[in-house]
């Protein structure tokens, strides 16, 4: 009797070491898959204050926190069963789909710097919503949303490719720990920038001089912090969509653009060796913003121009 409990003990033992070993390995394959998606994260960070401009402080928060929830719900709910299933029956169809999202972004990207040149209206004023008011909010959570989720396909597609390999559970464990851990990374991210000029303001008003000092230059560099933050989003959504537009060309044997600006840069790097890295990535990046912006100019001629032409008016 005290022999069969023995074994019954060292067996629940063994199964412990595996259930342990287990977590370690997935902990470990979220870890690498999305330290390999972090350059998606990044722009997903950068992107993401412009939809909280111009409305209450006492609302900034509660829009990152709606966002939040629905950069969630798209990669656990949408993109990580598509995702899972489409790897399992029809893996060569990631590409195409994941080059039509990269197209949105190039889209999205190339909107914006229409609008900065005067040719479009933003999207508030598009949909008729007063800056601040809830129907304004609505658009720009919405925006958000749909933004982020190509962004969250994208780095959900990365990461499925670093654990392509493991078994099916297992895939979808390290999918779910990469989708909480990076949401949770961006948008506590996001809520720290839009909230740093309540925190200058509360600095400035405080009874020492440094923190005075130190509230009012952050209440008075946010401002152009968020700017520069709407700049690199909208240079963010370039540089994403070409890449995954132009990985995707070479995936289907058209590897001619990607490998061109991939050989300038490499030349770049040469030409500076002191700053080889730096050199060629930068290289690359602004071929894929270039590719991206071109792309993206092409759809928003079609969808904003054209119907101008037929003497429609353009939204």
């Amino acid at each position: 009797m005290s022999g069969g409990l023995v074994a019954l003990l060292d067996d629940v033992a063994a199964i412990a070491k595996l259930a342990a070993a287990s977590v370690d390995d997935i902990g470990a394959a979220a870890s690498r898959a999305g330290i390999k998606a972090i350059g998606v994260v990044v722009d997903d960070t950068a992107v993401t204050p412009r939809y909280v401009t111009g409305f209450r402080p006492e609302r900034e928060l509660p829009i990152i926190w709606r966002i939040a929830k629905g950069s969630l719900r798209n990669k656990i709910v949408f993109i990580l069963p598509a995702a899972l299933l489409l790897s399992q029956v029809l893996p060569w169809a990631i590409t195409p789909i994941l080059m039509l999202g990269g197209a949105y972004l190039c889209f999205e990207g190339a909107e914006k710097v229409y609008e900065a040149l005067g040719g479009g209206h933003g999207h508030a004023e598009e949909g008729g919503a007063a800056v601040g008011s809830a129907a304004h909010e609505e658009q720009m959570v919405s925006g958000a949303v749909r933004t982020d989720f190509i962004l969250s396909a994208e780095i959900m597609a990365i990461s499925l490719g670093e654990v392509a390999q493991e078994p099916l559970v297992s895939r979808a464990l390290i999918l779910v720990v990469v989708a909480l851990v990076i949401t949770l990374l961006v948008y506590g991210l996001v809520g720290l920038i839009v909230k740093m000029d309540d925190l200058g303001l509360k600095l400035a008003q405080s009874g020492s001089g440094a923190a005075r000092t130190v509230g009012r230059g952050l209440v008075r560099g946010m401002p152009v912090i968020m700017s520069v933050l709407s700049v690199v989003g909208t240079a963010a959504m370039l540089w994403v969509g070409g890449h995954i537009v132009l990985v995707g060309l070479e995936e289907f044997g058209l590897g001619g653009p990607l490998h061109f600006f991939h050989g300038l840069a490499v030349s770049a790097g040469h030409a500076l060796p002191f700053a080889e890295a730096v050199v060629e990535w930068l290289v690359e990046t602004l071929g894929s913003a270039l590719v991206g912006l071109v792309l993206g100019g092409l759809i928003v001629g079609v969808m904003h121009l054209l119907p101008r032409k037929g003497g429609k008016a353009a939204h």
